[in-house]
């Protein structure tokens, strides 16, 4: 049976409550649908403090879209030195920084012409 379509709105909203429920922190979504030659239409890019919680961001998001959603990763990188994972959901992209990595690569810099939307935590 062919899973249910589920649209980059639903992703983006579980994998966002997945990384607050881990206290993922300066969490942002790049709109990237504007830009051309792009290899998908959202990047979902947060940070964690160290590799234990970059890994515990990354399980987080598997589990629970995996469990509301039904739905994998299409592809993982990065999970043995846990500085900078990266989970492709095809259409969206999520890649959990340890704070020095992601200051290095400065992706958001790389994508300026993306609309950026910050995503405010309480914690």
């Amino acid at each position: 049976m062919a899973k249910e379509h589920i649209s980059a709105d639903q992703l983006i909203s579980v994998i966002i409550s997945s990384i607050e429920d881990v206290k993922g922190n300066e969490i942002s979504i790049l709109d990237l649908r504007d830009i051309e030659n792009t290899v998908c239409d959202y990047f979902i890019i947060c940070e964690g403090t160290s590799n234990t919680q970059v890994n515990a961001i990354s399980n987080s998001i598997q589990k629970k879209v995996s469990k509301e959603l039904k739905d994998h990763p299409w592809h993982v990188e990065g999970a043995d030195n846990a500085e900078w994972i990266l989970l492709d959901y095809v259409n969206v992209v999520v890649h959990v920084f340890q704070k020095h990595i992601r200051d290095y690569y400065d992706i958001e810099s790389l994508w300026g012409d993306a609309k950026t939307t910050i995503i405010e935590t309480s914690y």
